[in-house]
């Protein structure tokens, strides 16, 4: 059976890495999340980068939404290692 993570309420103290990322991204996703929220995830969302990309999560997974996709491949590339590194 699978369970679902519920989106709301993220807690940056019992989240992994990943299921942090999944909720913020879920969160930025959603047509119906107010601007105002958004920008207030971003940096929750950002923070995960470099423990996703040291897990080799992007070597595995690729972020089928082309916007988002390009936006944390930039913010990868400020780190030193883009997405585009998988096909």
């Amino acid at each position: 059976m699978l369970s679902i993570i519920p989106l709301s309420g993220p807690s940056e103290a019992t989240d992994s890495p990943i299921e942090a990322f999944v909720t913020c991204a879920h969160q930025m996703l959603d047509p119906a999340t107010p601007e105002t929220v958004r920008r207030a995830i971003e940096p929750r969302l950002l923070a995960q980068l470099p423990v996703l990309r040291a897990l080799g999560v992007f070597s595995l997974f690729k972020l089928r939404d082309p916007a988002l996709r390009a936006w944390l491949d930039d913010e990868l590339a400020v780190l030193g290692k883009g997405l585009r590194t998988v096909a």
